[in-house]
């Protein structure tokens, strides 16, 4: 974060200084919610949470060197006391991303935001210094902790906006005002939530309306309520995707031996050949738009796609690809689910068995529960389970309870009849399965909503496999 006094913090976010012997003290760290990531000079934000009370570690946190705590009350050390944490954090990050005055690229969709945030990073670092969202972390907390990270020499900062709601996308660009705002895709994550695809789309388009007349909304042309999208806005519409009217193509896309997308890049400064080390062709359209905020911001087609074939994974989880010392191959991508990143990563494991040919292993997928669909939930389940068996999956291991067992009812109902499809009741029951029964030369994928945690059984399937080599990064 820039370097500000607590004095100067104080009258930012409203807030009343307790405890502070001197107000010109300056905060030069970063701002932090976990009293164990305090460094020199840091504040400390203390949340009132479900299950711990930040303000519970404020000694501790100013003990190991914070400035001060941003608290909801006195809390006998130095401390700036507001009404609303969340709201002052945010009044904090927007003033400071006002000053420094970065390019601001956010970003939103259904399904692809992280991973495509990660792309958008690994790009605009080439051009100059490059802040983003670790993770997903792209709520009304995670955003303005993001943001306070940059620094006076921080040229791009990308974020990732997430919504649960109408309104929390708009309330999220205003904390960080965008010049160029992208949009992914309108898909059924949080269906059950907002009711209907066309309500996610109406929510994620709260992004391009907070655009400025000199901004740019960067558009998916492939999906047509993200392209709508463009009445919305005042600002400049460049469109991505494989349509022929996309200003950022993608053409003669295809699959490598081994699964990894390949298509030839076309923007409006000419063209050149990308051939990516993530796998699943759902990259692609990741890829473009990626390379659409790239072009913006000024980058070459050759620059753009050496980066692309270059670029890897910066966010653990998502098809995270490694191969065993035995040659058992497992596919962890087990961060979240929704029916379309489903669908994506059961291509994407269907094209690397593929790629081995007949000689090669089986296909295995481990899927689990897909969060917040609402009364789309039993239809999506078991057009999974259909999906995996009519991409010809090995074996589909549905793991957990009612939503899992949907899944494997689908695949059942599809024609496994129970041969290429079993139910288990939880992540140890699905790792004793496999241990018994992989063979060398096996894939493995492993996905379900974050809640499932069913990135456990991916981590003990490599356990003792340290020497396996980790691809895509």
């Amino acid at each position: 974060m820039i370097t500000l006094s607590l004095a100067e913090i104080a009258e930012i976010v409203g807030g009343q200084s307790y405890d502070i012997p001197d107000p010109a003290v300056t905060v030069t760290g970063p701002v932090v919610i976990d009293s164990r990531e305090v460094a020199p000079g840091s504040l400390f934000a203390a949340f009132a949470g479900e299950r711990v009370d930040g303000h519970d570690y404020a000694v501790r946190a100013v003990e190991a060197g914070a400035a001060a705590v941003l608290a909801a009350r006195p809390v006998g050390v130095p401390a700036i006391v507001v009404d609303d944490v969340v709201g002052a954090l945010g009044a904090l990050a927007r003033a400071v991303v006002e000053r420094l005055g970065t390019t601001v690229v956010g970003l939103t969709g259904s399904a692809g935001k992280t991973s495509t945030k990660d792309l958008i990073a690994q790009l605009l670092q080439r051009k100059g210094p490059t802040v983003w969202t670790p993770g997903s972390l792209n709520n009304e907390i995670g955003l303005p902790v993001t943001a306070l990270t940059a620094t006076a020499e921080t040229e791009h900062l990308v974020l990732e906006m997430g919504a649960r709601g109408v309104g929390h996308i708009h309330y999220l660009a205003n904390l960080t005002p965008p010049r160029i705002g992208l949009v992914l895709n309108v898909g059924s994550a949080h269906l059950g939530e907002f009711g209907s695809r066309e309500a996610i789309a109406q929510a994620k388009g709260e992004l391009v309306e907070v655009l400025p007349e000199d901004g740019c909304a960067v558009l998916n042309a492939d999906d047509p309520l993200v392209r709508a999208m463009a009445s919305r806005t005042k600002a400049r519409v460049l469109l991505f995707g494989e349509a022929p009217e996309a200003d950022v193509r993608g053409e003669k896309v295809r699959m490598t031996a081994d699964g990894r997308p390949a298509f030839e890049l076309h923007t409006p400064t000419g063209c050149s050949d990308v051939t990516m080390r993530l796998y699943g062709e759902h990259h692609v359209s990741n890829a473009l738009a990626a390379a659409a905020v790239a072009h913006e911001l000024g980058m070459s087609v050759t620059e753009i796609a050496e980066a692309l074939s270059e670029a890897g994974t910066l966010s653990r989880w998502r098809m995270e690809v490694t191969e065993r010392p035995d040659g058992v191959t497992v596919v962890n991508d087990a961060y979240n689910a929704n029916p379309e990143s489903m669908r994506a990563a059961l291509r994407a494991l269907a094209a690397m068995g593929q790629a081995r040919g007949a000689d090669g292993g089986r296909t295995w997928a481990v899927l689990g529960q897909m969060a917040e669909l609402g009364d789309a939930s039993l239809a999506e389940h078991d057009a999974v389970g259909r999906l995996a068996v009519r991409l010809n999956v090995s074996k589909l291991v549905a793991v957990g309870g009612r939503e899992a067992s949907w899944l494997q009812l689908g695949a059942y109902n599809e024609g496994s009849w129970g041969e290429e499809s079993v139910h288990v009741s939880d992540a140890q029951a699905a790792v004793d399965l496999l241990r018994s029964e992989l063979r060398p030369g096996d894939v493995v994928l492993v996905k379900a909503s974050r809640s499932v945690g069913l990135e456990k059984v991916a981590l003990a399937l490599l356990e003792n496999s340290t020497e396996g080599e980790v691809a895509g990064r």
